[in-house]
């Protein structure tokens, strides 16, 4: 833990559209005002740049556990980052649009002031392509936009896949395909808009109706894990659409994903990343804001924010020396 109170600004969503009782973001805000850090919010949209350096428009914030109304703000105050902030958490959800990139190039441009994640390797990862750094661990998987060449990838896989936008959230927009379904042009049309837009299509694993497992690391290393369990009528797991958090230990596979994964994700500074595995096969990397810590937490009886922050002030700390 820093022996010293520090500045730590959270780039987020508005505090009043988030659901306390799981956003990741709202417990590592409390744990941090825990230990008597001054917390800041900044809407991305009050971000800037002056005189080339990174700047904003942030509100002191005090949170408590209240759903509906955790946020007592005070008056916005005009900052440098590099001059009056430690640290910046980057939590905005996706899409990865214009205004998120722009949002991230400008944190991009901070020299003292540590972001996580680090802009460029945010910039860089999309999280469904990413992890195709390590195809060798995922499942048959193809990223095209043309409808043919779908529905070849489909036939080759034996008549099913899944299909996933590359910017979505939350299991947003994916589709369980099937040959037998008089929907599957449609669903394609869509997915891709006629043609016009890339998606990834992996075949499906039938292990996801045991459960998706979602792993927590900080800095490459595991800090936790839960499987997410379908619903009965859904493909999806994530939890938002139904999904049910179940506790889960790591095994073999998982330990081999994690230790050809972490040196990556080290290198290019994303500190903070949520891996998808199903049936020991890697999935996706989740690298914007990866959500799961509350989950865990009640599951476990643990307060994963507590080695979040840890590892967070502790990255300060080396920077300094």
């Amino acid at each position: 833990m820093a022996n010293r109170p520090l500045t730590i600004a959270f780039v987020m969503d508005p505090l009043d559209s988030i659901d306390i009782a799981a956003d990741t973001t709202f417990v590592l805000m409390l744990e941090a005002q825990r230990r008597g850090h001054r917390v800041l919010y900044v809407d991305p949209a009050n971000l800037s740049v002056r005189d080339g350096r990174a700047a904003a428009v942030a509100q002191p914030v005090t949170l408590e556990r209240k759903q509906g109304d955790p946020a007592r703000f005070g008056p916005p105050v005009p900052l440098l980052l590099d001059d009056e902030v430690h640290i910046a958490f980057q939590r905005v959800d996706p899409p990865v649009d214009t205004a998120y990139a722009t949002a991230t190039q400008i944190l991009a441009l901070c020299r003292r002031c540590t972001v996580l994640n680090r802009p460029e390797g945010i910039l860089a990862a999309n999280e469904k392509l990413y992890a195709l750094n390590f195809s060798e661990l995922m499942a048959d998987t193809i990223v095209v936009r043309q409808i043919p060449q779908l529905l070849e990838f489909m036939e080759k896989l034996g008549g099913e896949m899944i299909v996933k936008p590359l910017h979505g959230r939350g299991g947003e927009g994916i589709s369980h395909v099937r040959r037998d379904d008089r929907n599957t042009g449609s669903i394609l049309e869509q997915s891709t808009d006629f043609g016009s837009r890339w998606v990834m299509a992996q075949r499906y694993l039938e292990d996801v109706r045991r459960g998706d497992k979602r792993i927590l690391l900080v800095d490459g290393e595991p800090i936790g894990a839960l499987l997410r369990v379908p619903a009965e009528n859904e493909v999806r797991s994530n939890l938002h659409v139904g999904g049910r958090p179940e506790a889960a230990a790591l095994d073999a596979a998982d330990h081999a994903i994690i230790a050809a994964v972490g040196p990556s994700l080290r290198r290019d500074g994303l500190f903070f990343v949520g891996i998808d595995v199903i049936g020991g096969f890697l999935t996706e990397v989740n690298v914007t804001s990866p959500t799961g810590v509350q989950e865990i937490n009640s599951l476990e009886n643990r307060r994963l924010e507590e080695q979040i922050l840890d590892a967070a002030e502790a990255l300060l700390d080396g920077k300094s020396h």
